[in-house]
């Protein structure tokens, strides 16, 4: 079995790579001013973003082998795996490193909006690549974290860290959202009718009897990509969300059962409805009318 280090607060990690421990909250770490140190392969209880300024090969995260480019930002939230499979290799590599513990969060505007930072749960091959510019201006502030942190801590600290942090998250969720705009429009231009024509084969391959309606999850797992990043795709491409698709891709097909003559249990069984008032309701919702008022009308 392989071994993993539980990254259970911030400083369990600094500590095993022989960076200063500078709070027990937030560590900012800066791998060119280390010596070599171990890989390892990790188990978060924290938040982390990882800077890269060097190419690294043969990463890990879950069950992807990948290699991380130059200038490529990477998240990880509490209760993800990730790092480097051979642990004990030492090594010395470039970049940076910003872990903040949840405890940080707690009753913060911040903590409230983590959700909204859905990169965090994108997958290691969805990784941010950075230009210098936007680089440098993440580096910018995690010098002033690092700053602050390196002060005697008042009354004001953990406010302004956590002020930088929310920018710095801010400026990721802004580069991350370029990013997903170029990828739209170039590489993923079909990605749309491609996800029409992957509900479509669902049905026809009578999957809803073994897996139930079609899920963002599923989807995303056929195009490779992890389910938030995908959804993040459509929402780019369209405006709405993956999941709004998939329910109105459904409903559509619902509509063309009902006028077919279908009724409501067999259409509800049809598409994949454990239960036929889960059905009633979801059409409802969607159509502002009952499947019964549907047919009659």
């Amino acid at each position: 079995m392989e071994k993993i280090l539980r990254v259970h607060t911030v400083n369990d990690y600094a500590r095993y790579i022989g960076a200063p421990e500078l709070h027990p909250l937030v560590s900012v770490i800066h791998y060119d001013e280390l010596e070599h140190f171990r890989h390892s392969l990790n188990s978060y209880d924290v938040y982390a973003l990882f800077i890269g300024d060097e190419e690294l090969e043969d990463l890990s995260y879950g069950q992807l082998q990948y290699v991380l480019h130059r200038h490529a930002l990477m998240c990880v939230s509490p209760g993800q795996i990730g790092g480097k499979t051979d642990m004990g290799e030492e090594i010395h590599t470039k970049g940076w490193a910003l872990l903040f513990d949840t405890e940080l969060l707690r009753n913060t505007e911040l903590g409230r909006r983590m959700s909204d930072y859905t990169y965090f749960s994108y997958s290691v091959s969805e990784a941010l690549l950075m230009t210098d510019d936007q680089r440098q201006s993440l580096v910018s502030l995690l010098e002033q974290i690092r700053q602050e942190l390196s002060r005697k801590e008042d009354a004001h600290t953990l406010r302004i860290v956590t002020s930088l942090i929310e920018q710095v998250l801010e400026l990721v969720a802004r580069y991350y959202s370029q990013q997903l705009s170029t990828a739209a429009t170039s590489v993923n231009s079909d990605l749309l009718p491609r996800f029409e024509h992957l509900l479509r084969q669902y049905y026809d391959d009578n999957l809803q009897r073994k897996y139930g309606l079609p899920t963002v999850k599923y989807c995303a797992q056929q195009f490779f990509l992890s389910p938030n990043y995908f959804g993040d795709l459509i929402r780019e491409l369209t405006g709405d969300s993956a999941t709004f698709h998939i329910r109105r891709f459904i409903m559509q097909r619902a509509q063309q059962l009902l006028a077919g003559g279908t009724s409501i249990s067999e259409a509800a069984d049809s598409l994949g409805y454990d239960y036929p008032q889960h059905f009633t309701r979801m059409f409802k919702k969607h159509f502002g009318v009952t499947p019964s008022t549907y047919i009659r009308k």
